[in-house]
């Protein structure tokens, strides 16, 4: 087993800060995993400079946890796909459908109750077996801070699209996607491997959730099965 399966295998939650805000468990619960752990931080993680200690890197600003998809090998420093990331500005696991109620879905022309559009043809499941609304495409050009909610915290620079549509990306202080991938968040996004449109949550196996972490989303019968790492955006670049 390697240092990766390790951390996979033996990952704890980081201790409860509120902060000074009265939050319970049961709070926590309701706000959802990823919520719950971007509220538990680190100070230095939320802190609104970065930690970062090259003097010519920006100062970020603080903000409320958005949520990077993210598409590229764990041990990837540097890409040029970040056309295919998306990023969801709300927790989109207390917004999602558990597939038990996936035919009430259906019912309501795909609306859900937090006002989100399915889309049949290409929909996102979460760890715990919640649909989720899409994240928005592609993810803009600029300077976050991300973390995994783990031990590093870095700066992820997303550079504009070239023009053949293409998009560069690159995290500093040699940090991996792995090392600011939340481990407990996982999500993938399905879509039909044939023209008939033979994908669906229904074919889903409620019993593969919740999704043990670290390790891959469950396939579902019918469906392509794309997983993406999550990472957590607690701030960004405050331009001069």
């Amino acid at each position: 087993m390697n240092r990766k399966q390790r951390l996979e295998t033996n990952e704890q939650p980081t201790a409860f800060m509120s902060r000074g805000v009265g939050l319970n468990r049961r709070s926590i619960l309701l706000a959802g995993t990823a919520t719950a752990a971007a509220i538990m931080l680190p100070p230095v993680a939320l802190a609104q400079s970065t930690p970062l200690a090259d003097e010519a890197r920006p100062r970020f600003r603080r903000i409320r946890t958005q949520f990077i998809a993210a598409l590229d090998e764990p041990d990837a420093t540097t890409g040029n796909n970040a056309q295919l990331w998306g990023l969801w500005r709300q927790d989109p696991g207390p917004r999602g459908v558990r597939l038990n109620h996936y035919e009430r879905l259906v019912t309501a022309d795909g609306i859900a109750p937090a006002r989100w559009k399915f889309d049949s043809a290409d929909w996102w499941l979460e760890e715990n077996g919640l649909i989720m609304e899409q994240p928005e495409f592609p993810l803009a050009p600029g300077r976050y801070l991300v973390t995994g909610a783990r031990e590093v915290t870095t700066m992820l620079t997303v550079y504009p699209q070239e023009a053949d549509g293409t998009q560069r990306w690159g995290l500093a202080d040699q940090a991996t996607i792995y090392d600011v991938t939340h481990l407990r968040c996982r999500s993938a996004r399905y879509t039909s491997e044939t023209s008939n449109n033979s994908c669906s949550p229904s074919k889903a196996q409620q019993s593969a959730f919740p999704v043990t972490p670290g390790s891959t989303m469950p396939p579902v019968e019918g469906c392509n099965k794309q997983d993406y790492a999550v990472l957590f955006v607690i701030g960004v670049a405050v331009e001069a």
